[in-house]
């Protein structure tokens, strides 16, 4: 009873990580919308029969046989075009602002879901086609299958709209910027609800009497579900103590766990052979999980931005920005302890420093030379000195120190310099 308990608790949760990631993924709502298909032509063979004579009647097969063949003519058509325009969004995302972009554009719901509807609408014209000709839908009765298709043309025309609308924007600066920072507050959102994603604060030092538990691969910590790893050190007495963070690089044999024995007896070796089913590694890192990540990818935008063949600083501004008010939702997680922590893992929580380095260390450096760079960077970093979290501030504050004398050096010009000191806090102002 107390396995089942436990799995009730774990599992759900668990299942319901590994469901939203794969639902990310495109193939799988192409197969969805597929299935859906098989169901939508099955549901109007059953309910053919419960319609009265006369009705079933008032329309001949010809009438589902023109509709079905404008959707299966239209939607290879459509589908062919959309992946073009996917593909060709995919390659100028990437080569213009930053490889790690294309991901996140990858997963966007609206470019997933209507390639989705397009493919399911030409899998349901097919099989209907299909029917018709084998006889399955005799044309007393293709009543409902006229019906079925209306239905199915509506949607697709709602899909068509939404398509064209999207595309608008799809692919630009302005909508790539806002994806990335939403995406990034997101995961900021989601982490702060569960601080160290729901197990025990790891600061300071290990404890004593560790033993470390090595990485089987090399590559970065993708994904962890903290549900199931505390369920595996319950089951075996230990407790789990997770030395780096979701999206550090982890080298083959390089410890990625400290294990601390609570009991009499540990069977190491099936411990280490059920952790990679609750620690992925792989060779890239994601945004799932991983806050710090976007903020890295944001940083990357309004670097590129700043290289001499865009030369656009008012992208980098714009990004400046955006990073700052992500920023700003930051809170100290280990004064937010959940009741229902997972007692038996530890995990290290953000460290303001890395998420100020993240987001504007690149930036900052390529842009030491543009006065109008600079001095929203101060500003925004002036503002997060007033953060209520004092390592934020402390972080902040030491940061702004720092690109303000990179500043000075980089930008020789007097003026430049005594606008610069104009917009930086005056706490950090020279004397």
């Amino acid at each position: 009873m107390e396995k089942l308990a436990e799995l009730l608790e774990t599992g759900p949760k668990t299942l319901l990580r590994k469901a939203r990631h794969y639902t990310r993924k495109l193939w799988v709502r192409v197969v969805m919308m597929g299935l859906m298909a098989f169901v939508a032509v099955a549901v109007s063979q059953m309910l053919e029969y419960a319609i009265p004579k006369n009705l079933a009647q008032s329309l001949d097969g010809a009438a589902a046989d023109r509709l079905l063949n404008i959707i299966a003519s239209a939607m290879l058509s459509v589908t062919i075009f959309s992946i073009t325009v996917m593909v060709s969004v995919f390659q100028s995302s990437s080569s213009q602002w930053t490889p790690r972009i294309h991901r996140l554009i990858i997963e966007d719901k609206v470019t997933q879901n209507t390639m989705a509807v397009f493919i399911g609408a030409y899998v349901y014209a097919l099989l209907g086609i299909i029917l018709r000709e084998t006889g399955v839908y005799a044309d007393e009765h293709a009543f409902v299958l006229f019906w079925m298709t209306a239905v199915v043309m509506a949607v697709i025309v709602v899909y068509l709209i939404r398509w064209v609308l999207h595309l608008q924007g799809f692919g630009q600066l302005i909508d790539i910027t806002r994806q990335v920072e939403q995406t990034t507050r997101d995961q900021f959102k989601e982490r702060l609800a569960q601080p160290c994603l729901g197990a025990r604060p790891f600061t300071g030092d290990l404890p004593e009497n560790t033993r470390s538990l090595y990485a089987w691969e090399s590559g970065y910590i993708q994904h962890i579900y903290p549900e199931a790893l505390n369920a595996l050190a319950k089951e075996h007495e230990v407790e789990l103590y997770l030395t780096e963070n979701i999206g550090s690089f982890i080298f083959l044999n390089a410890p990625v766990l400290e294990v601390v024995q609570k009991g009499d007896d540990l069977d190491w070796a099936a411990l280490c052979e059920a952790i990679p089913e609750a620690l992925v590694l792989g060779d890239i890192r994601t945004y799932d999980q991983d806050p710090r990540f976007g903020l890295i990818v944001m940083g990357e935008v309004g670097s590129k931005a700043l290289s001499p063949g865009i030369n656009d600083a008012g992208t980098a501004i714009d990004v400046i920005t955006r990073i700052g008010r992500i920023l700003s939702s930051y809170r100290d997680e280990t004064e937010n302890t959940p009741d229902n922590v997972l007692e038996y893992l530890y995990v290290r929580p953000l460290d303001p420093v890395d998420l100020l380095r993240d987001g504007f260390g690149a930036l900052s450096r390529d842009g030491a030379g543009t006065l109008e760079v600079q001095q929203r960077l101060q500003q925004t970093l002036s503002g997060l000195m007033r953060h209520p979290d004092p390592e934020l501030c402390k972080a902040a504050r030491a940061m702004a120190e720092q690109e303000l004398a990179r500043a000075l050096d980089a930008q020789t010009f007097a003026p430049d310099h005594a606008a610069l000191i104009a917009a930086a806090d005056p706490e950090i102002r020279p004397r």
